[in-house]
């Protein structure tokens, strides 16, 4: 039975937040419409009213996923300064903190299958999250002559990859799959390893 009172705008929060412990559970491709209905205790009916199918409801958790990791994306390189290397550190650790404390959001947005480009504003929203991480690498790069320096958009996108890298295997849980070491400092490590074979950093005395 649907539950009454719902405004236009807290039935579509009440079908996310069911989508996204939906997909926490069982993946984006695991459950229904009408699971997702049952979970925020409404008719299915109801979902279409909002959503037009399950891709649009996954895609409405990643643009709301995007939105908040670019949030604490951007909070993490402003807290780092005037460092630019604490900063860039910073946003590697955000990425992190991020896939912990939002797995259903996660999912939606690297995990899916749903494209970026679905709509403008989910390009936008995911666009706005790699650029903190260039403009992160851009200001780390400043002290290097433009003819010798890489490209910020290049070491910015292995950055991504290695914090990715670091989150699906040792940082949600996987079973058999335990790093000698917390997932942040290996993640820190590779981080330092990486920006000192491109010069970007000084070497350890």
């Amino acid at each position: 039975m649907a539950k009454r009172g719902y405004h236009h705008g807290d039935l579509r929060r009440a079908l996310l937040d069911a989508a996204l412990k939906l997909i926490e559970e069982k993946g984006p491709s695991g459950f229904t419409l009408s699971e997702a209905a049952k979970q925020a205790g409404v008719t299915p009916a109801a979902v279409y009213r909002h959503f037009e199918g399950r891709e649009d409801l996954i895609a409405e958790a990643a643009l709301q996923g995007f939105e908040i990791f670019s949030d604490l994306m951007d909070y993490a390189f402003e807290s780092g300064q005037p460092s630019a290397l604490a900063s860039f550190e910073a946003t590697g650790r955000a990425y992190l903190a991020f896939a912990k404390k939002y797995p259903g959001h996660y999912i939606a947005m690297f995990e899916s299958g749903i494209s970026i480009n679905r709509s403008p504003e989910l390009a936008h929203a995911a666009s706005r999250a790699n650029t903190v991480l260039e403009r992160a690498a851009a200001v780390l790069s400043e002290h290097i002559p433009p003819d010798r320096r890489p490209p910020a958009a290049m070491f910015s996108a292995h950055i991504w990859a290695m914090s990715h890298g670091v989150v699906e295997l040792y940082a949600r849980g996987a079973a058999g799959r335990r790093s000698p070491f917390p997932p942040e400092e290996l993640l820190e490590a590779g981080i330092g390893i990486y920006l000192r074979g491109l010069g970007l950093v000084p070497p350890d005395g």
